[in-house]
């Protein structure tokens, strides 16, 4: 379960930053996971209570937002959703896609309290 290694990581460096603010205590952590980035969400957030036990970000709330994958295609540039890493483009038919949203893991804010 790499979920683990995540939420330690996430701890890690929130109360890092929450110690560098002089913070007392981490009340919130609003985090980006892409659909497809390879994380289950609600994994990440029971191991998230885990790791976060007995620091200052162990109340915190744990705020996830799911973004929707997006592929763009090489060929004729149309952008579309994905459900999966290839895809084939709904204007011309090309396999030749990158996906450009979905695979995000973001620490988008962290709120402190002094």
């Amino acid at each position: 379960m790499h979920e683990m290694s995540i939420a330690l990581s996430i701890v890690d460096v929130v109360t890092a930053k929450a110690e560098e603010e002089h913070a007392k205590k981490i009340n919130s952590i609003e985090l980006e996971v892409g659909k497809v980035s390879g994380v289950e969400v609600e994994s990440l957030k029971f191991c998230f209570s885990a790791a976060a036990k007995n620091t200052i970000a162990g109340d915190a709330a744990l705020v996830i937002h799911e973004i929707e994958p997006a592929g763009e295609c090489e060929e004729c540039g149309t952008r579309f959703p994905v459900n999966f890493h290839y895809a084939k483009c709904e204007s011309c038919g090309s396999f030749k896609t990158n996906i450009v949203s979905g695979r995000e893991l973001l620490i988008k804010s962290i709120m402190l309290e002094s």
